[in-house]
């Protein structure tokens, strides 16, 4: 194979996790709708746009849930592209959706909450893993599709990408919300040559704009919920 088509059967699909959301109550909400990004937000949305704006940019979809596609648009506009939706692209499902979990005043104080904690290897409390690990596959190897030889942006959301992102590094897929390597606005960046990932790569576009307890490895603060799962 020629160096010319060996580039030419490389693809690169991002990942991207959405913007801060306006969330005063702050709850854990899921896939209910009628959560937008904050000012902040959409900073963050703008901030990763500039940072791929000169990149080969194809192809650029997104969850169906508002604060994804919010995320997406000045991506996609700054390609002058369509912004398509891809429903494998949704939050996990959970249990927990509307309620809070701010330390020491959330959920997981309330017994009648605590049957859903019994198998965090599932886990009890929401979609399988195995579950998103075969949609967020099928959404990545779509935009691979869609994107063949150039770049394409997915905009989801922090659990989904985590997860597929440890299914594709061989890791375990249960794991401690805190640890996740997925902070708001971020881009999880899959290499194809031709159909296989050959490579994964993180960075964090908009890192400076992101609130210190919202980074990941940061020591939960009191009446400040991380939303996990967002």
């Amino acid at each position: 194979m020629s160096e010319n088509a060996s580039r030419d059967d490389m693809t690169v699909v991002h990942l991207m996790r959405h913007g801060e959301v306006h969330n005063p109550d702050g709850v854990l909400y899921g896939r209910r709708p009628g959560y937008h990004l904050s000012e902040l937000g959409r900073q963050m949305a703008d901030r990763v746009a500039e940072h791929l704006e000169k990149r080969d940019i194809t192809h650029v979809v997104a969850s169906p849930l508002e604060r994804a596609q919010e995320t997406a648009v000045p991506v996609a506009a700054s390609h002058s592209l369509d912004l398509a939706t891809d429903e494998r692209l949704i939050e996990a499902a959970n249990v927990f959706e509307g309620k809070t979990f701010g330390v020491g005043d959330g959920a997981l104080r309330r017994p009648e909450n605590w049957k859903h904690l019994t198998n965090p290897f599932t886990p009890s409390w929401g979609e399988p893993y195995i579950e998103q690990v075969v949609r967020m596959m099928g959404a990545l190897d779509a935009a691979r599709d869609a994107a063949r030889g150039h770049e394409a942006v997915c905009v989801s959301h922090q659990l989904p990408i985590w997860i597929v992102r440890s299914f594709v590094e061989r890791r375990r897929l249960w794991h401690d919300p805190r640890r996740r390597q997925c902070t708001l606005a971020s881009l999880t960046s899959f290499t194809y040559q031709g159909d296989k990932i050959v490579s994964v790569a993180y960075t964090e576009p908009a890192r400076d704009l992101v609130p210190a307890h919202l980074l990941a490895g940061a020591k939960p603060v009191k009446g400040k919920s991380k939303a996990f799962g967002a």
